[in-house]
């Protein structure tokens, strides 16, 4: 399938790794330009040297810290300098601790505010003018299961990214018919730095090896199976592009069959 994506911009945040590596990487393979940032310099430019080196495709590289209204902003007018046209967006931002309820803090449940649900906020409303000038564009969430079935420990989480659908499913009614498209991914058990710190956590709760917590897991998969960051940024790259253009205001699992919900 043509995704339609060649000589198009996407902007794609917490991009050095994981989740949003590997949509960065499937656009990218497709012929588009990808705007790619992340937090540490270092690793958002090893980012970007590896997509050139494997892609072939201009790849923009920006420090930036989703929790900051002032780094988001920064990023947003750096690309739309750079190359006149912001095609889509990917919001994503690492997750926030895991925990109890009695276990935060005022001050963290600011920080999980900002992090994830803020930084929604702040990224599609800083896009948006420029999608609106285009009479286009295409918005992605990267969410959590936990929007369908909450997580144990995974509280701060649980909570702000159902805001986070909420807003998108919104936006996606108010944006249509202007031909502004917004969905959300669903990753389930995707094999990546985060989900691995997650079994350590809950290996060292349950006082077991983390490979036990992992085989345990995977037990619960119907396909039996972590999943790949590729896997998944497959079908982010498919719901950014042109080929997803009648698809708006959903909210797509890629987890092996792991959700038990029905909607």
């Amino acid at each position: 399938m043509d995704l339609q994506v060649k000589g198009k911009v996407y902007m794609v945040a917490a991009s050095s790794k994981g989740l949003g590596f590997g949509i960065a990487c499937e656009l990218a393979k497709n012929g588009a330009t990808v705007c790619i940032a992340s937090r540490t310099k270092t690793g958002i430019e090893a980012a970007a040297k590896k997509l050139r080196e494997e892609t072939g495709a201009t790849i923009h590289a920006t420090v930036l810290d989703v929790s900051s209204a002032e780094s988001i902003q920064n990023w947003i007018s750096e690309i739309e300098t750079a190359f006149e046209r912001i095609d889509g967006l990917v919001v994503n931002a690492g997750g926030p601790p895991p925990g109890k309820f009695g276990d935060f803090t005022d001050a963290q449940w600011e920080m999980a505010y900002n992090l994830t649900l803020m930084s929604a906020v702040r990224m599609i409303r800083g896009v948006l003018p420029v999608m609106r000038n285009a009479g286009c564009g295409s918005i992605l969430t990267i969410t959590s299961g936990s929007i369908k079935e909450p997580i144990d420990r995974l509280l701060l989480s649980n909570v702000f990214r159902s805001g986070v659908v909420s807003l998108v499913k919104s936006l996606s009614n108010e944006l249509a018919i202007e031909n502004i498209r917004v969905n959300n991914l669903i990753p389930g058990r995707i094999d990546t730095d985060r989900l691995k710190s997650l079994d350590i956590n809950r290996a060292e709760i349950m006082g077991i090896p983390v490979e036990k917590v992992k085989a345990n897991n995977e037990a619960s998969i119907p396909a039996g199976r972590y999943g790949t960051a590729e896997e998944f940024g497959r079908a982010g790259a498919f719901l950014l592009s042109p080929a997803a253009s009648y698809i708006t205001g959903i909210s797509l699992a890629v987890d092996g069959g792991l959700l038990k919900t029905v909607w």
